[in-house]
Formats: structure tokens, sequence, C-alpha cells
């Protein structure tokens, strides 16, 4: 929801940052790799036990790949390899996350199944939207799109970092969420192959 309505809001706040860093010379493709190593080194943070910091450090990963494409729009330079290089940067982070945590949790047989199937279905909303547009139809959409699935995954082991037990009703809610949002794709799109 927040990728299809909250761009505009956001928009103007990630514009003067954009126009920042290409005064600093840093090229979109630069920001999306920054954005993933960070994002990645947050992993790290997590799977060590560290879960407010690693959330945390996550989190500023998740909000520098933010910036690629308003910087790519600023100077002018989108491209279709900068579009896939943000697009795997996406998925491999969004993994380094789910394998922090996995490792975090590695003693918890019942909430490491639910980070596997947290994952699966993290991995399924974009992929029936690739498939979708493929064949030229709408793939976006949904309750969960990437923005909200980092938003609740890390602010939840955030919250866990602090001492507040809520891991397992945020992955069950996690599941629901991005499960439903799968379902909702999936309809969407065969809605329009019917017509």
């Amino acid at each position: 929801m927040l990728d299809l309505k909250g761009r505009k809001t956001v928009a103007p706040f990630l514009k003067p940052v954009a126009r920042v860093l290409s005064r600093l010379h840093f090229t979109p493709s630069i920001v999306t790799v920054i954005g993933l190593l960070v994002t990645v080194g947050g992993a790290v943070l997590i799977a060590s036990d560290e879960l407010v910091w690693g959330a945390s450090v996550a989190a500023v990963g998740v909000f520098l790949d933010a910036l690629d494409g308003p910087l790519a729009r600023h100077q002018g330079t989108a491209t279709n390899k900068g579009a896939f290089l943000d697009t795997m940067s996406d998925r491999f982070g969004e993994v380094a996350i789910w394998i922090g945590l996995t490792v975090y949790l590695r003693a918890e047989q019942r909430l490491l199944v639910l980070c596997v199937v947290s994952l699966a279905f993290s991995l399924l909303v974009p992929y029936i939207r690739a498939h979708a547009e493929l064949l030229g139809l709408e793939g976006k959409g949904g309750w969960m799109g990437r923005a909200e699935r980092m938003i609740l995954i890390l602010f939840g082991i955030g919250l866990v970092g602090l001492g507040i037990e809520i891991m397992e009703p945020v992955l069950w809610g996690f599941v629901v969420l991005t499960g439903f949002t799968v379902f909702q794709r999936i309809w969407k799109t065969w809605q329009q192959l019917d017509s």
C-alpha cells in the first residue's frame, strides 16, 4: 500500500536528500549497493543478538535503498540496469534480514517455521508482480508491499530487543498479512487474465 500511496507523501522528503547525494557525486547504483551493504550489516547484528542496533542499522539500509529511484530521476539516469540492480538489492536485503532473524531464533523451532513461511511469502509477493507485468498486466497492490514488510519486521525486532516479547505475534501477523497479499495479487492477476 505504501508503494502505491505513500510515494507521493514521502517524495518531498526524499528529493532534497537525493539532491544532496547528487552534489556529492553519488550515483543511484552506488546508493543501491551501499544500502544493501548496510542492510546486510544490520542483519549480521540481528544474528549476533544485537536486535535494537541490528533493526536500526537495517532500517538505515532500507532507507538508503529508497533513495536510488529519486536520485536516478533527479540525475536523469534511470535505466533498466539500475532498476534490475535495485530489485535484486531489495530481495537480497530482505533475505539477509530473515537469515539474521533465523540465526537469532535458532533454538525456537516454531518461530523458525514462521520465519521460513514469512520469507516464502515475502518472495512470492514481488514474484507475482513480476510475472503479471511480464504478461503485460498490473501486478502491484495488496496490503504488504516491501515498505510495509520492512516496517513490520524491523519494528518488531527492535521491540523484542527492548525486552518486549512480541516476536511470535509479529511473525504470525506477518504470515497472515503477507499471505493475504499473495492471495490479493494472484486474484488481481487472475481477473485480468479473464479480460
